[in-house]
């Protein structure tokens, strides 16, 4: 997926530019490094971590994408699918294609996100309700729901954190 880093190298966890980089540049080298912390079988050991990922895949869009990370029973990365997309202000969710996803790649736990262009993180009714609708769906087939963020421009919410799931 990403290209090795032409303008930045590794010295002992700290990277080095040996040129000038611009913004999107420097966004890009940081999404590859966040790829790599999150390959098939990163373990997920504390919220942040999938707060930062999340975050930096989903923010930069300026319609509406629901996302699903797909973990084992021990909270390690299958995959990361964008499932979703929709407009400035929405984005239909379908569970039955959330659970055919979940079933397909053997997963055990899901956490989801979604942005919100307008750049407020705060959940509306329809995340609340569309969140309980895949936990009810997935729990038929013994699927755990872990958390949902909704990502902002500055803020992310997390389901959990808040007791809404």
């Amino acid at each position: 997926m990403c290209s090795p880093f032409k303008k930045a190298a590794d010295s002992r966890g700290h990277y080095v530019l040996s040129e000038p980089a611009s913004s999107e540049e420097i966004i890009y080298m940081a999404k590859c490094l966040l790829s790599r912390r999150f390959r098939r079988g990163t373990v997920l050991s504390n919220p942040s971590m999938s707060r930062d990922y999340l975050q930096s895949r989903l923010v930069k869009y300026e319609h509406e994408v629901f996302a699903a990370l797909f973990l084992d029973n021990r909270h390690r990365v299958i995959t990361f699918v964008e499932m979703f997309s929709g407009t400035i202000d929405g984005a239909s969710v379908h569970p039955r294609e959330v659970v055919k996803t979940a079933l397909s790649h053997n997963a055990a736990a899901v956490i989801f996100a979604h942005n919100h262009p307008s750049g407020v993180a705060e959940p509306s009714q329809a995340d609340r309700n569309i969140t309980q609708r895949l936990k009810e769906a997935l729990s038929i087939v013994d699927i755990r729901v872990l958390d949902h963020f909704v990502i902002g421009d500055e803020e992310i919410v997390s389901f959990a954190e808040r007791g809404l799931l």
